[in-house]
């Protein structure tokens, strides 16, 4: 069977995570982000991060990531995220995900993040075993950009789903 190299799930913009103008707030797009990242893990590669790090003592942390916030989601609004696997070496993974309306014809957020492969009990860094190499091949799905401020370029210039 084939595993989704883009994987997608909605939720509803909830109250606490909201400003004063019921605005997600800047810092909860990242929770939404996360949460939705581990959620679809479990569900299309049976990966449970937190089941990995309590059994075998190594999971990810985080080590990087750069968001760029491009329409506001706002509270109580059904939303739609999408991720997929865009790098990942020895010990590293890059996800790009993507924050949509729920209907995806407006592009909200976009975040590249960095996850370094952690041994929790050794306190540094850990090499991919190669059942998560062999993984992480069959669902890379590399984006046509060198760098963060290129894709949201090329995001911006397909406007139609921005406005």
């Amino acid at each position: 069977m084939e595993l989704p190299k883009i994987v997608s799930s909605k939720t509803k913009i909830r109250f606490q995570d909201c400003d004063p103008f019921n605005h997600l707030n800047n810092g909860s797009y990242i929770n939404y982000f996360m949460n939705h990242r581990e959620d679809q893990l479990i569900e299309h590669y049976n990966i449970d991060i937190y089941k990995m790090a309590k059994v075998k003592g190594v999971s990810w942390v985080s080590s990087s990531n750069q968001i760029a916030y491009l329409k506001p989601a706002f509270l109580m609004e059904t939303i739609t995220i999408e991720s997929q696997l865009i790098y990942h070496d020895a010990s590293h993974l890059k996800v790009e995900m993507r924050m949509y309306n729920e209907d995806k014809s407006q592009l909200k957020a976009v975040i590249w993040c960095g996850f370094v492969h952690f041994n929790l009990l050794k306190q540094s860094r850990e090499t991919h075993t190669d059942e998560l190499v062999s993984l992480f091949e069959s669902i890379v799905n590399p984006v046509d950009a060198i760098n963060f401020e290129e894709r949201i370029s090329q995001f911006k210039k397909t406007k139609a789903q921005i406005d």
